[in-house]
Formats: structure tokens, sequence, C-alpha cells
């Protein structure tokens, strides 16, 4: 069920990457996505353009300079005609990007269909036990959640995580802009899902623990008892070492179950948590010297120890936590929009384990990778400057020559697989040749050509690829169609939206 940690889904859909970890490919990240397996990522992250209508450049002398990107958009930056192949595809998100672009002009409209097609594939690449987070801001965030929402269905929402990036900002005339979001989906109800915990700093702990016991041990006095419900109560309502909890309406409540209890018998009392009776429990706990017996006030207090604090379970909002804002000026590289290691650390330790894969397709400066490879997972980037394959390259070797997990781990001589061409798929098995299904279909489209919408007679009939080969299409049954010969012989190339675009 949701929430077991570190759960996994062994379903037949479920194949292995048809590439190999420590893949960056440089180009359009579509057909790449295309030629990716089925259901073959555990987790992806992207922190795509935001639709900010702004030109980012790295500044000279920066690691990362050279780097730059511009985010604003208009429909001569996509394939306009892949709106239309959304309209078979996904009604839904059709009419998301319909609706943006009478809310907000045909900028916004081109940036989702650039971002549509996109999401697709995604999710046809992630695993029944799979996540997804993308990375984004007010400028276009609302339309994405719509999006995603149609891409990936509302029931699997989990969370738009708020992310403070700055501690203020001078907006005039508006509310300083200090927040990312990132819109947090799983594939279904079985998803990777570990508890990661965010430990206090020291002035927390002092601040949360003030007292130290006699042996240095910080903590703090906690209630033993709770409030008295209807009659009854049995032992916890009777009185214990002449203090009387029910004159005040009040019952014994010594911990049984939860994570004190469980450290209190790990390293306190052995056995702790399979004493049944209350009193017994209480005598337990003060013969150990966990107990604090009151001056003044009517009953004890048990002793909580800042070493059983396992930190708070991390929320959706990540409020300027330590390392996740001002993060160090030597893993700063000059990149436009670079993010911190410690703030990818925090998704991938939740929603992925030891050997999954992650997959950034936008991966930049290579963040999400160096995060990944840390983590020991196995990871795999895509973006359109050649300057990532050197960024991953530089980063991952200088991390790898640093000392971790209290071992050395050696450097220098890493290297990113660097290609352009996108992976073919291995996961349709030995397809017959296309044009066998041709009886299928005539009978499926009932003799009716797919283009023109004419009966034909079978002989005139050809069986035609609507995503081309060319562009990452298969010859998978999905991906094919009838058309009668004039039909065919004028699509040519084209994608099946293409062509009607131009009819």
């Amino acid at each position: 069920m949701p929430g077991a940690s570190g759960q996994t889904c062994k379903l037949s859909r479920m194949a292995k990457p048809n590439f190999a970890s420590g893949t960056v490919w440089t180009g359009d990240n579509l057909p790449v996505l295309r030629g990716m397996n089925d259901a073959c990522i555990d987790l992806i992250y992207l922190d795509p353009p935001f639709n900010s209508n702004r030109h980012y450049e790295a500044p000279i002398g920066s690691k990362a300079a050279g780097a730059s990107f511009k985010d604003a958009w208009t429909l001569d930056d996509v394939d306009v005609y892949e709106h239309g192949e959304l309209a078979d595809r996904n009604p839904a998100a059709y009419s998301v990007i319909e609706a943006a672009r009478q809310a907000h002009g045909k900028g916004m409209q081109s940036y989702l269909i650039f971002m549509a097609v996109r999401l697709i594939e995604m999710r046809r690449v992630l695993k029944p036990t799979g996540s997804i987070y993308l990375h984004c801001d007010d400028a276009a965030g609302h339309y994405l959640k719509l999006l995603m929402d149609a891409e990936f269905g509302v029931r699997f929402f989990r969370n738009a995580i708020t992310w403070r990036r700055a501690v203020s900002h001078n907006d005039p005339g508006r509310y300083g802009r200090i927040s990312d979001y990132l819109l947090f989906y799983t594939m279904g109800d079985n998803w990777t899902w570990n508890v990661v915990r965010q430990e206090q700093d020291a002035g927390q702990i002092e601040k949360s623990y003030p007292r130290i016991d006699e042996k240095g041990r910080r903590f703090r006095p906690d209630n033993m008892t709770g409030p008295k419900h209807g009659a009854g109560g049995g032992e916890s309502v009777q009185e214990w070492r002449g203090y009387d909890v029910a004159s005040r309406n009040r019952v014994w409540s010594p911990p049984k179950t939860g994570t004190y209890a469980d450290y209190v018998d790990r390293h306190l009392i052995p056995g702790y948590k399979a004493i049944e009776g209350v009193h017994a429990r209480l005598d337990a706990l003060d013969a150990a010297g966990l107990v604090v017996h009151p001056t003044t006030g009517f009953w004890p207090s048990l002793k909580r120890y800042a070493d059983a604090d396992l930190g708070k379970p991390l929320q959706d909002i990540i409020f300027n936590p330590t390392g996740l804002t001002n993060y160090s000026g030597a893993e700063r590289l000059g990149y436009p929009t670079q993010k911190p290691v410690a703030l990818l650390n925090r998704i991938i330790r939740t929603s992925s384990n030891k050997g999954d894969m992650v997959l950034d397709p936008f991966c930049g400066c290579a963040t999400a990778l160096v995060a990944a490879d840390r983590l020991d997972r196995q990871w795999a980037g895509i973006d359109l400057s050649p300057l990532a394959i050197k960024l991953v390259n530089e980063r991952i070797a200088s991390d790898r020559a640093t000392k971790r997990r209290g071992r050395h781990i050696g450097g220098g001589l890493f290297r990113a697989i660097a290609l352009e061409t996108p992976p073919k798929r291995t996961d349709l098995g030995d397809l017959p040749n296309y044009r066998t299904h041709r009886h299928r279909l005539y009978g499926e489209q009932e003799g009716v050509c797919n283009g023109c919408e004419t009966h034909f007679p079978f002989r005139v009939m050809d069986v035609d690829h609507m995503l081309p080969r060319v562009k990452g299409g298969t010859d998978h049954p999905d991906n094919l169609q009838l058309l009668c010969s004039g039909c065919n012989r004028s699509k040519g190339g084209k994608t099946m939206a293409e062509w009607r675009a131009s009819q």
C-alpha cells in the first residue's frame, strides 16, 4: 500500500532500460524519450523552461559560461501539428491547451504543446511504481498543474511542494517572488516511498530539549497522561505511587507504540514493548530513571531524550532549510536556474531506492545526476546543450574523488556516455512486418480510409505509420492505420497530425 518504505511492484509492464546508466544525450529530448522502452524509469525530475519570457545566460568566467536558453515562446518554437495529434492521444490535454490559448494567449499555448507531447512520453517510460516531479514557478505553474492532471490523472496528484528559493526579493508593485513549486505525481496507488526526516541542527535540539541528565544526555519532560473519556479505564485510572490522575479526569498513558517506545525498547529497557500492564510499564520506566518526579505539579513526567528524535517527516513547504537556499559558493557554477544538490537529495531519497533509474530530461548542469550518483542510483540525462556533457563529467569526477560515506571513491576517470542518437526500443519483441496487419486493420476500420474517411476495397488500402519511424514511431500495432493509396501518397513522411493540418 502507499507509504510503505522501499516498496516494489512486479508487473509485466516493466521493462529493462535500453540504455546504460551514466548516459547523457544532447539534442531534443522528445525523440530520445520516444526511443526509450516502456516502464523502465523509476523517477523523473524535470526542471524545464518556465515560460518566464526571459533570456538566460551564464556569466563569462563561470564554469557554465556559454550556457544559455530563451524562455519566451511563440508558435514558431514548436511543431504546432502536435497539438492536433493531442486531440486523438489525450483530448483532456488538448482541451487544457485550448483553454490556455483563450485565457493567456498563443505564447502559453505553444509552451504547453511543447510540454504536453513530452509528458505523454514521460508517463509511458515510468514504471507503475514510479514518480515524477515537475519543477516550475507561477509563470505557468497553474496551467502545468492542469496539464499534469490531464496526463497523469487527478487521482495520482500527491503534492504541490513549495520551495522557498530565496530569503527575500524586491518586486515593485507586488509581493516578493521567492518560491518555486514542484508538482509531484505518481503512476498509480503503489509507488516507491521512503520516509525521509529533516534533522534538527544543534540550536534546535538545545531549544527543544533544554534539560541535561546526570549522564549528560539532553531531554525534555513529556506528559505521561491523557484525557479520560467515559467510564471505566481499568489500571490506567488507578493511583500509582501516590499520584491520583483520576482526580483530575486524566488517565495514565506511558508510551507502548511509536518511535519513542521503539527507542526505549532498543536502547534503555530491553523487552519494554512486550510489557502489557500500564502500571508495569510505569514501574519499568521509573526503575530505569526515565520518570521525572515533580517538586511542584500534580504528576510525574517522562524523560524524552533528544537522541530518539529522528526529525520531522518532510512537509509540503520547504521553508528556508539549511543547505537548500544559501548553498555554498563552491557548488554554484553560474548556470542559469541552477538548483542545489540538497533539494534533489530529498526528492531522490524519498521516491527511489538504491539501484533505481533516475531520469532528468532537462539536465542542464547535471544537479539531479550528481545527487543520483551520490545516492547510488542509476541515472541518465538529456539536454539541448553539449555543455551538459562537460559539466556532468567535471562534477561527478570531482564528486567521486571525495571521501563519502567513510570510503574513498576514485575520481578523475569518470566519463559519461555521450550520445546524440536516440535509443532504439527493445521491449517490443520481434514484431512481424507491419504490412501483415493489413487484414486486421481493414476489419477494425470497416474498410474506411483513416484519412479521407471513404470506403475502399481491400486492394487499394496501404498500411501506414501514424508517427513515422524516422520520428520515433514503431511497428507496434497501436501506431498503424490503413490509408487509401491516394491519402498514403499525399501524407508521405509527415505525421498524421501534420498531414491533417495541411489538408
